[in-house]
């Protein structure tokens, strides 16, 4: 039995029942692809039912608010899939009438979509025979052939492009690609992957040369930079907070968050000074203030580590701008901030 029967075999008695394999429809698999991008399927699946649901079809999606739908997102991280989706959702609708590209070629020139959501798409919605390479993939492909090209160097890329292409099984792209990625989620798993039942086992490299635990290889990440973080939570008399949107570019862009200052260092209680309040509002008004967390929350980052402190700073009045307490939920912020806002009691 070749390769890809053993998977496709595999697939059939060991797939998950989920919602975007029962459908064809090209605006349920993007969507799917673009949530599980840096995403489990455990946690995706929620944010998948609310988006059919509050988003039914691609018009429902693109004529939403750029607010809701990052709202919609909250948690998931990696912000700029949703404002990504939310643009090519409005392109699709304006530009292409509500008609979704049917071939990888085309698919690939939407917004947020790469070789990977391209081809996943283009082969589960048109069958077209499009190889689709993602962590799961790889995994497989290293292991089993004994590749030990690095998956994220640009020779690994079209390496293992190029063998997942030979590879796939013509008469059903979709079936094979759904297969492969399922087989390197639940079988081959990237640590500690029962090899013993595993139908691949008498012709994988790795497993007869004991690379299980190296394949695949990576190239080393880009240095984590460590940063310090310090919110301002103003409140006034009148139960009025400052919620400010990040309209500069980086993961956070139009999220909301509370007025930020960096600092050098962590600060104590007694160094509340060392913050540079120039251009704030605070420079010229008496406020009150009390550190809310002694220990800084460490929010880890794919690039940087944020050493994060909540400072409650209490005025009088604040700007016309200021938002009411109770409003707060409905602003989109990342998962650092949302989790204090749930944390912290307002009333």
């Amino acid at each position: 039995m070749e390769f890809k029967d053993k998977l496709i075999n595999w697939y059939s008695n060991n797939k998950r029942e989920l919602p975007w394999r029962e459908t064809c429809n090209p605006y349920h698999i993007w969507l799917s692809e673009i949530i599980l991008q840096q995403t489990q399927v455990k946690q995706g699946l929620p944010y998948y039912e609310e988006f059919v649901a509050n988003y039914p079809t691609v018009f429902d999606l693109a004529s939403a608010s750029e607010t809701s739908v990052l709202k919609l997102w909250q948690g998931l991280g990696y912000y700029s899939r949703a404002r990504n989706l939310h643009t090519t959702a409005k392109h699709i609708t304006t530009e292409l009438k509500g008609h979704f590209p049917d071939n990888y070629k085309d698919l690939l020139k939407l917004k947020g979509v790469g070789d990977y959501t391209a081809s996943a798409i283009a082969s589960i919605a048109f069958n077209e025979v499009a190889a689709v390479v993602d962590g799961n993939v790889y995994r497989v492909l290293s292991r089993y052939f004994g590749i030990e090209t690095a998956i994220n160097s640009t020779k690994g890329i079209k390496e293992f492009k190029t063998l997942a292409s030979s590879l796939i099984d013509k008469e059903q792209p979709a079936t094979y690609n759904q297969a492969i990625m399922e087989f390197g989620a639940l079988q081959c798993k990237p640590k500690n992957p029962d090899c013993e039942v595993c139908p691949l086992k008498e012709s994988c490299v790795a497993l007869q040369k004991n690379k299980v635990a190296t394949l695949p290889l990576k190239l080393k990440k880009t240095k984590v930079t460590t940063k310090y973080f310090n919110f301002l939570v103003c409140i006034d008399a009148h139960n009025k907070i400052v919620f400010e949107k990040r309209t500069n570019k980086g993961i956070w862009q139009n999220l909301y968050q509370f007025p930020l200052i960096e600092s050098k260092k962590n600060l104590n209680a007694d160094e509340f000074h060392l913050l540079n309040l120039d251009g704030s509002f605070l420079k010229t008004m008496p406020f009150d203030y009390a550190l809310y967390n002694d220990k800084p929350i460490v929010h880890k980052l794919s690039h940087q580590h944020l050493y994060t402190k909540f400072w409650i700073v209490e005025v009088e009045q604040l700007p016309k701008d200021a938002i009411t307490v109770d409003s707060l939920a409905t602003y989109p912020a990342p998962v650092l901030i949302s989790d204090f806002i749930e944390a912290f009691n307002f009333n």
